[in-house]
């Protein structure tokens, strides 16, 4: 069927249909309001998710809704964005027309004027898309809760477990990729051990987990440049995370994984849990995209776009933040959302009368920033480099301000407030839904929730 749209009085109204309510849609759905452009928003989501914090979320620290906020709720007062729960399946460029499925099933169609492309990006395995049965990445809720119930399990798992090797086994934690979610969840599974549940458990320390941390560059942290990588690899080594550069995983299994190190020979690592936060690849929807618009795209799948983000021969499509791809700028939420405003912003000045001719789009890089555990933050903006307390402050103002909503800003200050007062972490509820690698579920023929 095809998807009803508003028009004005006159019937001119302007028909934008935005792929993706992330940083990038989001913007570009804001930048509408109270203009005569019908928007409708499509997403495999009904939330907007706060990515930077996820692994908060994963590691108990904060709850769900305090990352993730209904698209409704944050576009309640945009009358006229439309919010579609639909996966987007293919693109008629001639038609203006983009095909989707319900989530029950289904098939819906809507038309365009514009395109905005805004669908992020997927976990990448390089190649070995076998390895995401064993080690989980981190880019939707989903994964997140996944990465809770492992995390958690693994310390329920040791405190039964009688075989002192089967122990040793589930608190053993890996994570591949020393970027800012690797070396995040790295420090956050170290702090977990060592400060909320080390007194928690009478027949296991957990104080004896170890993490592992995995990486083929030389270096964590390596974009923030040597200084504050330095210091996160101190901040890292004084948590007692175990760093292992120059090492690249080549297989990854149920009994954990084989890394080839610096010298070359293989080594296998026995541990209960690995998580992937190394790479990213363009999803599905770009492909499509691409092949229907006669587009470039790069190693990774993101769709290459001119200077004012539209596609060559097309200008009524553009496309925005991860999935696209212009003078290497960085996949982080900062190009996301003034790419997303600056489409938007393109659109609606063509909607106002503005025929002068659209500035190149330019980015301006605000800074960025990694939490590592209480205390340890490091941020670069500009010349500025922050570590240590004056760099963790500086996280959580950045973080504070950035956060959708009210609630969610009051939320998590509330949570961060007693975790780090008091040591502890209220979200740490989780099901025994494949806590063990390899997706099975440690209870058989459970009724209920766990099912």
């Amino acid at each position: 069927m095809t998807q009803p749209t508003s028009s004005g009085a006159d019937g001119s109204q302007r028909r934008v249909v935005i792929v993706g309510g992330g940083f990038a849609g989001l913007f570009a759905a804001r930048a509408f309001r109270r203009r005569p452009v019908q928007v409708t928003l499509v997403d495999r989501a009904a939330h907007h998710l706060f990515q930077p914090l996820l692994y908060q979320c994963a590691t108990g620290m904060l709850s769900e809704g305090q990352v993730a906020m209904p698209l409704r709720a944050i576009l309640r007062k945009h009358r006229n964005v439309d919010c579609v729960l639909a996966e987007v399946t293919g693109f008629d460029v001639d038609r203006r027309v983009v095909h989707a499925i319900r989530p029950t099933g289904g098939d819906i169609e809507f038309p365009y004027d514009d395109l905005i492309l805004a669908a992020g990006v997927r976990q990448s395995y390089f190649g070995h898309d076998e390895f995401a049965e064993f080690a989980p990445g981190m880019k939707t809720l989903s994964d997140a809760l996944k990465i809770r119930r492992r995390v958690f399990g693994a310390f329920e798992m040791a405190q039964s477990a009688t075989d002192p090797e089967e122990r040793r086994r589930w608190l053993s934690f890996a994570l591949v990729g020393a970027g800012p979610t690797g070396v995040e969840l790295a420090g956050q599974i170290r702090e977990l051990a060592t400060s909320t549940l080390s007194k928690q458990f009478h027949k296991i320390d957990p104080t004896e987990a170890t993490v592992l941390l995995f990486d083929g560059g030389d270096a964590p942290l390596a974009p923030f440049g040597p200084k504050l990588s330095g210091k996160a690899a101190a901040a890292l080594t004084r948590l007692g995370v175990e760093l292992h550069l120059g090492s690249i995983v080549t297989d990854v299994n149920r009994n954990g994984l084989v890394v080839r190190g610096p010298d070359g020979t293989s080594t296998s690592y026995q541990v209960g849990t690995v998580l992937w936060a190394a790479g990213v690849a363009a999803p599905p929807v770009a492909d499509l995209l691409a092949k229907a618009a006669g587009g470039e795209q790069d190693r990774a799948g993101r769709i290459k776009v001119q200077p004012d983000l539209t596609l060559p021969g097309h200008p009524e499509i553009s496309v925005v933040g991860d999935v696209m791809s212009l003078d290497d700028l960085p996949g982080v939420g900062e190009v996301a959302m003034q790419t997303g405003y600056y489409a938007a912003k393109r659109i609606r000045n063509e909607v106002d009368g503005h025929t002068g001719p659209q500035k190149p789009f330019k980015y301006r890089d605000l800074g960025s920033a990694a939490y590592i555990a209480r205390g340890q933050a490091v941020v670069e903006v500009g010349k500025v480099r922050l570590s240590g307390w004056i760099g963790w402050l500086s996280w959580l103002g950045i973080h504070i301000a950035f956060l959708t909503g009210f609630r969610n800003r009051f939320g998590a200050v509330l949570s961060w407030a007693i975790a780090f007062s008091r040591e502890t972490r209220r979200e740490r509820a989780f099901t025994m839904q494949q806590v063990a690698p390899g997706g099975a579920d440690l209870y058989r023929n459970r009724t209920g929730d766990d099912t």
